[in-house]
């Protein structure tokens, strides 16, 4: 049978690693770039096509969205010359980002009226992972769209999990990225008050690598740091605390109380605040060290 044809939109660190799966597992792929060209080599060498609209983009099977949040999803979509207005009947729009559940139902709504299914796949794991094929991603879809878009995903993707209906994807993917922020900033905090303390974070380390509180986070954040290197965990801070906000928003509309969630936001409002924003989850470290006085980062 002959590979449906790929729209592509987001060729970020995340991006380029999926689209390079898919020129390499023979799906014919079509892009358009956004700003940063530096990564287009390659796919253009592996057969990706260039295209410079949305219509051409949307002229595909299937297209993918590889973007930060819901704001560059609706710009997508609903921007002058988006894929609304280039929908037609039976096109499938898969949404890797992490976005906020009540504008992706809009979205999904207003794409559905124009025969349109509209699938959201939020991914885990980090652009290393990407670029070897070896993704995870949550799928809220029917049962009939997951048996069509799940060779798709497998061409990126290690471990495909569908969790539910359309929309069920998104909730999950926050509820997982609450849970690791929510530990990235505790994490931040204990050792700035070892470090302050005088205590051995080498120690630290050792003592909590054994034990139960130890975790993929922690050994991704601390693990790296006592080297110098602040790059173990990368995500940036602004789009977790974009990610906390999209969490919160979502238990004020259940409602649910998010004590902890809220205070983790706070510490990445504060990060970012402080001009970390676009460095990785472990500068956390470095505010810290910003805010109490005390040094946690070898240099």
């Amino acid at each position: 049978m002959t590979q449906p044809t790929i729209g592509f939109l987001g060729l970020g660190l995340m991006g380029h690693g999926i689209a390079r799966n898919l020129l390499l597992k023979g799906y014919p792929l079509r892009f358009k770039a956004h700003r940063n060209r530096a990564t287009l080599t390659d796919l253009l060498a592996a057969g990706a096509v260039e295209v410079d609209t949305h219509g051409e983009v949307a002229a595909a099977d299937i297209v993918i969205l590889c973007v930060t949040g819901s704001p560059q999803v609706e710009e997508i979509v609903y921007g002058e010359g988006g894929l609304l207005a280039h929908a037609r009947d039976g096109l499938i729009v898969i949404d890797t980002s992490t976005a906020e559940p009540s504008a992706s139902a809009r979205v999904r709504n207003d794409l559905a009226a124009r025969g349109v299914r509209y699938i959201d796949a939020p991914l885990a794991r980090t652009p290393k992972e990407a670029e070897e094929g070896r993704l995870n991603t949550m799928v809220g879809a029917t049962d009939a769209d997951m048996a069509v878009v799940r060779p798709v995903l497998a061409a990126f993707c290690e471990n495909i999990f569908h969790v539910g209906p359309p929309g069920h994807g998104h909730v999950l993917k926050l509820v997982s990225n609450m849970m690791a922020m929510t530990m990235a900033a505790s994490i931040a905090e204990a050792v700035a008050a070892a470090a302050k303390s005088g205590v051995s974070l080498q120690k630290v380390f050792e003592v909590i690598s054994a034990g139960g509180v130890n975790s993929g986070i922690f050994q991704m954040m601390v693990g790296p740091m006592l080297k110098g290197d602040l790059s173990g965990l990368k995500f940036a801070i602004d789009s977790a605390r974009k990610d906390l906000r999209y969490f919160t928003h979502l238990t004020e509309m259940l409602p649910t109380t998010s004590f902890v969630a809220e205070a983790a936001h706070q510490s990445f409002v504060l990060a970012s605040n402080l001009g970390l924003g676009d460095r990785f989850i472990p500068s956390l470290l470095e505010a810290q060290e910003k805010l109490n006085g005390v040094t946690i980062v070898p240099r």
